[in-house]
């Protein structure tokens, strides 16, 4: 299959979690869509996993291949998408060294996420004040800035990130009197931020997630426990939609129903139950074809191997290219 993109190149990565929830599909699908257009690099990022939990590395090989198989199983196609873990290519590790000889360190510590994240996590009793977790950002800049990326992917909660690796591309090129770097760009897309079933954040360590591979069964357990309108007692009862986590979900998976929903919620006309049920039907048919397409690539597991070492491969070659323009400007 031949590569549907134009010359701009997109890279976008996630740590390895294991198996991903539902929570994770709008920007999965947003990196199907980009990929019939760009020429994508999407890694594994195992490195960026150590920053936070550098003593919890027992399940990251196993949280990495069930978090490629999610991937695969959603659209992303290594035919036309370079699809490697990011530790597999020793380039990432070299410019990131060499990006951090020209960091200055006020603008480490001035990261919006740095100062927050060392109170968030130190109050979980991780110990993260470490050279890794302060050179974040140069790791992450170091990931674009090798493939000569356009666009990036990201949320509005990320843009100093990428804001943070314009700033070191624009620096090295000045020093080094050289149009090496590109200043990638932010693709902002929508993304659908849906709560976990109890109302919080979806999160697999609250056990309030549904997993894109959940059976039929598993998402009808979810979905009965999804909280509704606590001020509704009887089917009758006017409802208010508006705080339903169901309904949250039902304008996301039942577009054409989901206002006719709404005015009989309101009206007492149709009950929780009858209306989780509806959801969980809905959403379930949406999930089947994920939970299909991975039910096949478990059953060969080499399959996921090979497409990983390929990935890997292209990734070298092309970051390797680069770094050779690099050391050059830098006459190392």
């Amino acid at each position: 299959m031949q590569p549907r993109h134009n010359p701009q190149r997109v890279v976008s990565g996630m740590r390895p979690t294991g198996r991903l929830h539902i929570g994770h599909l709008s920007v999965l699908e947003n990196w199907v869509k980009l990929q019939e257009k760009y020429r994508c690099f999407f890694f594994v990022a195992n490195w960026h996993a150590l920053t936070t939990a550098f003593e919890e590395t027992g399940l990251l090989y196993d949280n990495t291949r069930e978090m490629v198989l999610d991937w695969l199983s959603v659209g992303i196609d290594p035919d036309i998408s370079t699809i490697f873990i990011q530790s597999e290519v020793k380039e990432h590790a070299e410019l990131y060294l060499l990006l951090s000889m020209i960091t200055p360190l006020g603008w480490l510590e001035r990261c919006p996420t740095y100062k927050d994240q060392l109170l968030q996590l130190g109050s979980q009793g991780k110990d993260i004040s470490t050279h890794g977790f302060l050179g974040y950002p140069v790791l992450m800049a170091a990931d674009i800035l090798i493939y000569r990326t356009d666009l990036v992917p990201v949320g509005e909660d990320q843009l100093p990130h990428l804001e943070f690796a314009r700033e070191i591309a624009r620096r090295f090129n000045h020093i080094y009197n050289k149009e090496i770097f590109l200043e990638p760009q932010a693709f902002l897309a929508e993304v659908a931020l849906l709560p976990g079933v109890d109302g919080r954040k979806m999160s697999k360590s609250y056990n309030n997630d549904i997993a894109i591979s959940a059976s039929s069964e598993e998402v009808l357990s979810k979905v009965k426990m999804m909280v509704t309108d606590p001020a509704r007692i009887r089917k009758t009862d006017p409802g208010h939609p508006e705080v339903c986590v169901v309904y949250t979900y039902q304008k996301l998976y039942n577009p054409g129903e989901y206002e006719q929903i709404s005015q009989d919620c309101r009206q007492g006309r149709i009950g929780c139950v009858a209306c989780k049920k509806d959801l969980a039907e809905k959403l379930d048919a949406y999930l089947t074809p994920f939970r299909e397409k991975r039910q096949i690539l478990e059953a060969k597991p080499n399959e996921v191997r090979e497409i990983l070492a390929e990935g890997a491969q292209k990734a070298r070659t092309e970051a390797a290219a680069m770094l050779v323009q690099i050391r050059e400007a830098m006459q190392v």
